[in-house]
């Protein structure tokens, strides 16, 4: 493990976060609120210390994947605490660990805030959280793998390391090449979602930012009631289509603009589709019976785009809302539960376990029941006509443990810190699965303002954690990661 190659990369990427800064300095300027200052400010400190950082510690040779972990880890890390420095400079943020809390929801795609009033934020503090997000969402450690070709050595590691999911997919021949292939998808997605909602009526600014939180799955909103603030069926499909496409593997996408299209063919899309549907049709249901929508026709599209929306944006762990799911009935408001225990497919920039983990549990444990019936039978875990090897389900089935056990850890260690036992449930859940709003006092309605600075620190940590997909932050816990060879 080479300290030096770890900070020179990590260096390196807080260049990118200080020139990202820059851009949100800049529309600060357009908007005239008076935070250009420590916008800018921050992007020089940043830019500065990314750029000594990494003139310093410069090395040849490759990128082991110990190192591609800690990279990864620390680099997360790094960007919450630089991007906590435009809340800071601003003093739009409460305290440092509230800015802390804030800029690592953002860059990790939770979308949980500490903000009150938001719409009171000036636009380039409003763009900032946004950005992180969009940064996030495909990852910055892809973004430095698509336009530095030195990284390309050792690229496979801190590929590895970033793109959730079980096992990432190459689209090309070259790791830099992947990474540019999904970068392109990715600013295609944005430019086309941005043009709609601008169709929709919204303005530049809302569209730019509330499509930069969209294809992250991200869920920062400029405004208050989020999505629930424009009463637009159009506005509403728009963003449920994007938050939908944006829980997809990329490399589906990809492969649908160069001509073949692959969806139907694959089984975890089919799985991943038919939660989202089945979750939506289950919500309508329960919230007609229920009397939470009235029995008409208006009533019922109502409570149909509100089930799906709610259905895509927590099963995408984006975290947009346009209904209040707290004051819906008990049985829908379990639907929405479980969902916060999905997640999008692998090679999406969704959060949670994966549609794929889900998938293979389910036939491993078809497998065992059969396996009882038929005790000599060779019976193999397959996802379409692939056949899944045994270490995989072996990865797969503890990455859920490990999953199923932080889960536990934060909800008891935010109990133990003060919060009620509905809100510690509701908020570990929504933060180690990166989703945002959760349920009692950090409702949809509700934020994470209130809550003490050890609780926040411990949110932070599990955002950190869920997003990095657990091991690549848990590996660097154990002694025999740092000793050298």
């Amino acid at each position: 493990m080479s300290l030096r190659r770890i900070l020179n990369v990590v260096g390196l990427l807080q260049l990118f976060v200080g020139l990202a800064m820059g851009l949100a300095g800049l529309v600060s300027l357009f908007y005239r609120d008076g935070d250009s200052v420590g916008i800018f400010l921050a992007a020089a400190l940043t830019s500065g210390a990314g750029l000594f950082t990494y003139r310093r510690t410069r090395f040849k040779g490759e990128i082991l994947p110990r190192e591609g972990f800690a990279i990864v880890t620390l680099a997360w890390t790094a960007a919450a605490f630089f991007g906590a420095l435009p809340f800071l400079f601003t003093g739009t943020a409460p305290g440092v660990v509230a800015a802390f809390f804030e800029s690592m929801s953002g860059f990790t795609t939770t979308g949980a805030t500490v903000f009150t009033d938001i719409e009171e934020l000036p636009h380039g503090i409003l763009f900032w959280r946004s950005f992180t997000q969009w940064l996030g969402g495909m990852g910055i450690i892809v973004l430095a793998i698509a336009v530095l070709p030195y990284l390309g050595v050792g690229g496979m590691q801190l590929f590895k390391a970033e793109v959730p999911g079980p096992t990432p997919e190459r689209l090309g021949p070259r790791i830099a090449q992947t990474a540019k292939f999904l970068w392109l998808v990715y600013l295609g997605l944005t430019v086309l979602q941005t043009l709609l909602l601008m169709l929709g009526g919204m303005d530049l600014f809302d569209a730019s930012t509330h499509t930069l939180a969209t294809l992250a799955t991200g869920g920062f909103s400029p405004r208050n009631a989020s999505i629930g603030h424009f009463e637009s069926r159009y506005i509403h499909y728009v963003i449920v289509v994007f938050m939908y496409l944006a829980g997809v593997n990329f490399a589906l996408h990809f492969r649908a603009v160069t001509g073949r299209l692959d969806y139907f063919r694959d089984h975890e899309w089919r799985f991943y589709t038919g939660i989202l549907l089945g979750a939506a049709l289950l919500l309508l249901v329960l919230n007609l019976l229920g009397g939470s929508y009235p029995l008409s026709l208006a009533g019922l599209e109502h409570a149909f785009r509100d089930g799906l929306f709610q259905a895509v944006s927590i099963g995408t762990t984006t975290g947009f809302v346009t209904a209040d799911y707290g004051l819906w009935v008990p049985g829908a408001m379990m639907v929405i539960f479980v969902l916060f225990f999905t997640g999008g497919m692998a090679g999406s920039t969704a959060g949670g376990p994966k549609a794929v983990r889900i998938l293979l549990l389910l036939q491993q444990t078809g497998r065992e029941m059969r396996k009882h019936l038929h005790p000599r039978a060779v019976l193999v875990a397959r996802v379409g006509r692939r056949v899944v090897k045994e270490d995989v389900l072996a990865r797969v089935l503890g990455f859920v443990i490990l999953y199923a056990l932080l889960y536990i850890a934060g909800a008891v260690a935010l109990a133990l810190l003060g919060a009620d036992f509905v809100t510690a449930l509701g908020a570990s859940a929504a933060t180690v699965g990166n989703i945002g709003p959760g349920l009692g006092g950090v409702g949809p309605t509700g934020n994470y303002g209130w809550m003490s600075q050890p609780s926040l620190l411990v949110l932070s940590f599990l955002m950190l954690v869920g997003r990095l997909e657990i091991y690549t932050v848990l590996l660097l816990l154990l002694p025999e990661t740092w000793r050298k060879r």
